[in-house]
């Protein structure tokens, strides 16, 4: 714990403000990568949930559309 906080919530707060400041981003490339860090980070608060499903599926999701953006349709471009 720190600050009287447990790492867990550190985690999910940690995560919101990944996710808070990749909407500030002006470039999509970066606002995709700091939202999937995001994701990623959202991943691992739910899984420190006890396996918190509903955050785990939707953020993997988010996860792979990010990917999906990032990999495959810039390659195209």
């Amino acid at each position: 714990m720190l600050l009287n906080i447990s790492y867990t919530e550190w985690v999910g707060y940690m995560a919101s403000a990944v996710l808070m400041v990749s909407f500030l981003m002006k470039n999509i490339s970066t606002l995709r990568i700091v939202n999937s860090t995001g994701a990623i980070l959202f991943i691992l608060y739910g899984i420190m949930l006890k396996t918190s499903w509903p955050i785990i599926i939707s953020n993997g999701f988010i996860l792979m559309v990010n990917i999906y953006y990032l990999y495959f349709k810039q390659s195209k471009s």
